[in-house]
């Protein structure tokens, strides 16, 4: 039980101080004026002011709270290394007996996992939350067991209390790290991109280590090339990418002996390689309304290059203008078609036929453009099918289809194949578009189509044709009216998507492969993709960084495109093979935060354990005694760390008494007063 002495005013405050300066000076004027009752009068005054004050006797039942000691366990990745999980385990059962033996004191822990996506230790967080479900008034102390690597210092919380870091580890603990410090998400093909790597080492290292280590490096899971590097120093490493799409680099270096860890004496870089420009070659014959299209096709792309040569005057033409008066550009064959056909990424023939502009021995280089690796579109119009066709040059030993002379002039809907329902230049080409597709008005009659039959029109014949010869590539559109669709005829097309899509795919673009396998990270979780011709897809092989082996089966997401999701259980490259086609892939980041920095340290927490008058310990020299100390005093000493004991308490019942109550008040009050008078009267 507790008592004091309250007051609850009946006027504000300031209205008691002016009734009491008014009493005082009346009575001062009445005592200076000699007034016999002036004492009488000044003395109900102020027992008038006392009253109004409102004087209360309070007494309160309490019945005291016991303390709270906070302690936050560090249980994320690094503390994982060496005997830091059992150091810091055995130390947080020695501070629960400590605590329990300590009389009214609650002990509340609190563990701190790995942070999501590659988070970090979020120490400060689990903190905040932790004594955001406790009174602040009764928090004696906080402390950590942690290597003192966080990263979330910012969501400190204020404390009243002290806060102690019991730090983990040894003091001759010491690392190697491979730091990449520049790595660009793309690169140009066939340009060398610089890499930025720095090997480093870290806490009590050895006095005979050497000063240089062996780095490995791998594309795409290939045979390793080593090199010898200094450590301790920034260094540029030039790569050229083999292949265009992602290209995984592996940097590796051996574990050194004593090391704390080789977690972090890797990293993968996942880069793609874009081509710098794509060359295209675009020769068209005779004017027609379907021209425009290609035109504003490739040169709505800005990564590509477009030379653009139209034959509107033919060498035989004689109809009587002088030479000198001619503005056209004479077509530079020789150059285009020997000296730089090589330069091209993509050459296409738009209603072209023979003209005796393009020889014989250009077409065959032509020919084996395409052979080496090259890629021809050809757009078919009338002219395939009559005598001056293509076909009717060397050019025909690699076309995919035989132009049977017959011209179909009547109106037909494009239509997907069962191919082309899965190729990936024309899946989901039905889905882009809203309605039926526009009526095309011609067809070149084909006939011993090779290749693969994407798109089919009148009775089934074939449509678009592509195919592969040899390193290069082959498309045929056997119509001439694909700019109906742009002009949106009866409701047009996916008219520039499926050219866009055919002309990506001739230049090899890696996401148009009909064979493939990709895979796509996130975090620890990776989307497996196989793309196929054929009505289904053999399980993938996935060959986990440590050389285990895992079948996942595939589920159809669409035509030709079977995927699957898998959770890698660990951090590092990733093998995937299903069928022929293989791939690699890279899970978690190239640096996990968590041995960013493994060597246990107290510097980033130790401003705020100075500001609450705490202690950096560590465990090696053993878990320190707890000790009482008043608030403001230093809470750390030699083997032992301080508590500050709160005193808090709750209160049960409260009976208030006023010191004056009504009839008191009016009693003294009325006799003082009368008091004056009588004395006046009788003086």
């Amino acid at each position: 039980m507790t008592g004091t002495i309250v007051f609850d005013p009946l006027l504000p405050w300031a209205a008691v101080a002016l009734l009491a300066t008014l009493a005082a000076i009346g009575t001062a004027l009445a005592a200076w004026r000699g007034l016999a009752g002036w004492a009488f009068r000044g003395l109900a005054g102020l027992v008038i002011a006392a009253a109004l004050a409102g004087p209360s006797y309070r007494q309160e039942d309490r019945a005291p709270l016991t303390d709270i000691v906070m302690l936050v366990e560090d249980r994320t990745a690094s503390q994982r290394l060496g005997d830091r999980a059992a150091q810091t385990a055995s130390a947080a059962e020695e501070l629960a007996r400590l605590v329990a033996a300590r009389p009214e004191t609650e002990l509340r822990r609190v563990t701190v996992p790995d942070g999501a996506d590659d988070s970090g230790s979020l120490l400060m967080t689990a903190l905040s939350d932790a004594l955001a479900e406790e009174p602040q008034g009764r928090i004696a102390g906080v402390i950590l067991l942690s290597d003192g690597r966080l990263h979330d210092l910012d969501r400190a919380p204020g404390l009243s209390a002290p806060l102690h870091l019991l730090l983990s580890g040894q003091p001759q603990d010491w690392d190697r790290r491979l730091i990449v410090s520049n790595a660009p998400a793309f690169a140009i093909l066939g340009e060398p991109v610089t890499l930025g790597l720095r090997i480093e080492d870290t806490g009590n290292v050895p006095d005979d280590l050497p000063a240089e280590a062996e780095l490995e490096i791998s594309v795409d899971g290939g045979p390793p090339q080593t090199f010898r590097v200094a450590t301790g120093r920034d260094f540029e490493l030039p790569v050229t990418l083999p292949h265009g799409g992602r290209n995984v680099i592996q940097f590796s270096v051996p574990e050194a002996e004593g090391e704390l860890t080789a977690r972090n004496n890797s990293a993968i870089v996942q880069m793609n390689g874009v081509r710098d420009r794509l060359r295209v070659l675009l020769v068209s014959g005779s004017p027609h309304p379907g021209g425009r299209t290609w035109r504003n096709l490739l040169k709505s792309d800005s990564s590509v290059d477009l030379v653009h040569f139209t034959i509107l005057r033919p060498p035989t033409k004689q109809d009587g203008v002088p030479v000198t008066e001619l503005s056209l550009i004479a077509f530079p064959t020789r150059e285009l078609f020997l000296d730089k056909i090589d330069d091209f990424d993509l050459i296409i023939f738009d209603r072209y036929k023979r003209r005796g502009i393009l020889p014989s021995i250009y077409l065959d280089n032509v020919r084996d453009y395409i052979t080496k690796g090259g890629a021809v579109l050809i757009a078919a119009g009338p002219d395939f099918a009559s005598a001056d066709s293509l076909y009717r040059t060397p050019l025909g030993q690699v076309l995919p289809a035989r132009p049977t002379a017959r011209v179909l002039e009547q109106g037909f809907r494009p239509a997907l194949t069962d191919i082309g329902q899965r190729h990936p230049v024309t899946s989901g080409l039905d889905q882009l578009w809203e309605g039926d597709w526009g009526r095309w008005m011609r067809q070149v009659d084909l006939e011993d189509a090779t290749g693969q039959v994407v798109m089919s029109g009148i009775d089934d014949r074939p449509l678009v044709i592509l195919d592969r010869v040899e390193d290069g590539r082959v498309a045929l559109l056997a119509s001439d009216h694909a700019w109906l669709w742009h002009r949106g005829f009866e409701g047009g097309g996916p008219q520039l998507e499926l050219l866009r899509r055919t002309a990506h795919w001739l230049m090899k673009e890696p996401e148009l492969e009909e064979e493939a396998l990709t895979a796509e990270a996130s975090g620890q979780t990776m989307r497996i993709t196989r793309r196929t011709l054929s009505g289904n897809a053999a399980s993938v092989t996935v060959t986990a960084p440590d050389g285990t082996e895992t079948q996942v089966p595939l589920a159809e997401a669409a035509p030709g495109r079977f995927t699957a999701e898998v959770t890698g259980p660990e951090i590092g490259l990733y093998r995937l093979q299903s069928g022929e086609e293989e791939a690699v892939i890279g899970l978690g980041p190239a640096a996990p935060k968590e041995f960013e920095e493994t060597i246990a340290d107290g510097a980033a927490l130790e401003p705020l354990v100075k500001g609450t008058r705490g202690g950096v310990r560590r465990l090696s020299d053993g878990v320190p005694d707890l000790r009482d100390v008043r608030p403001g005093r230093p809470a750390a000493g030699r083997g032992w760390i301080g508590l500050t004991p709160r005193g808090a308490y709750e209160t049960r019942d409260v009976t208030q008494v006023p010191l004056l109550p009504a009839w008191l008040v009016l009693l003294l009050s009325a006799g003082l007063v009368l008091a004056g008078w009588l004395r006046e009267g009788r003086r």
